[in-house]
């Protein structure tokens, strides 16, 4: 008995032992085995930045190479985009980007620096992120019909901030105007941060943003967010309506999607969205996700295309008859 527990025992380690070799060799196949930069257009802290890091570290565990995450801020994170597309072939490299980089732009842009179709290709659709629309706790509104009608009652005063011009948020709350019949002017700020700031102050009434740069100030009670644009509640802000909830056939969302400079091999392109599949469908990373209130996708390939081509039909009819010109 003791033989065959001791042969048991030797066969258990050489096990453990085994994969991640095999799984180190699988990787060096497809050429990744050599640490991987996951960039991201925007400065540390934000949401974008905080997926990458969540992500990141799942993939250096799953594929047994270090991955890094590099800040390359810049023109709403077109000059991370412009760099990424001249990535030297024997370097593994993704970026996270999000409309506004790989939708907006060019559409209104002349020459943007990059061709989304030609320079890039898409690995995993990575995570969602809804709107809001919040108002200051000093305006006399509770709800969304409220607001509606307070607008159209105070033309005069019928500001609404965004956080930049020409961003996702911009062209949300000129999809919400038109189908509210409301006449409102968008007013584009430097930042969430300085957005929240007058909106609290009492500078400016309205605010339409990411819901997860009004959370903070919402849960701490010092602004009311009215509704939000998901397909249900938010997880984070039950209390709160959805639009189509509260009266108002709108629904919308952001995503942050990984992509691959297009002369990256496709077996390796293969490997990496097969890698950040399996990772994201993982519940301990998902639930961390959902603790930094950012909500998972990662999708495979063929969806991520799905989702995009979706997403393009959506909003670039939006884009374009604002007649938004940067």
């Amino acid at each position: 008995m003791r033989c065959r527990s001791l042969t048991w025992s030797l066969t258990a380690a050489v096990a453990l032992l085994a994969a991640p070799l095999l799984q180190a060799a699988e990787s060096g196949k497809a050429g990744i085995d050599s640490p991987v930069s996951i960039i991201v257009g925007y400065p540390a802290g934000g949401a974008s930045d905080r997926a990458a890091r969540l992500l990141a570290d799942a993939l250096n565990a799953k594929l047994g190479v270090p991955v890094i995450v590099e800040n390359k801020p810049g023109a709403g994170g077109r000059v991370a985009a412009q760099q990424f597309k001249s990535t030297p072939v024997d370097k593994n490299a993704l970026i996270l980007a999000n409309p506004a980089v790989m939708v907006v732009a060019p559409l209104v842009f002349k020459d943007v620096g990059y061709d989304v179709d030609k320079d890039f290709i898409p690995v995993s659709h990575l995570t969602n992120y809804d709107f809001a629309v919040a108002v200051a706790p000093t305006l006399p509104v509770t709800d969304l019909q409220g607001l509606m009608t307070w607008l159209k009652d105070n033309p005069q005063q019928a500001n609404v901030g965004v956080p930049a011009t020409g961003s996702l948020p911009h062209f949300f709350a000129l999809m919400l105007g038109d189908k509210a019949g409301v006449q409102s002017e968008v007013i584009g700020y430097n930042g969430s941060a300085p957005l929240t700031s007058d909106l609290l102050g009492g500078q400016i009434p309205v605010a339409v943003d990411t819901e997860d740069a009004l959370l903070p100030q919402f849960l701490g009670g010092k602004l009311r967010i009215l509704a939000t644009s998901g397909n249900a509640r938010s997880v984070w802000a039950e209390q709160v309506p959805s639009f189509k909830e509260a009266g108002l056939e709108l629904e919308a969302s952001g995503w942050n999607t990984l992509y691959a400079p297009a002369s990256t091999p496709t077996a390796r392109i293969e490997a990496l969205a097969q890698a950040v599949h399996e990772v994201m469908q993982e519940p301990a990373l998902r639930q961390r996700f959902i603790d930094s209130k950012i909500t998972p996708v990662g999708s495979t390939q063929a969806q991520t295309r799905e989702t995009l081509a979706a997403f393009e039909q959506q909003w670039a009819p939006v884009v374009k008859n604002s007649g938004y010109q940067p």
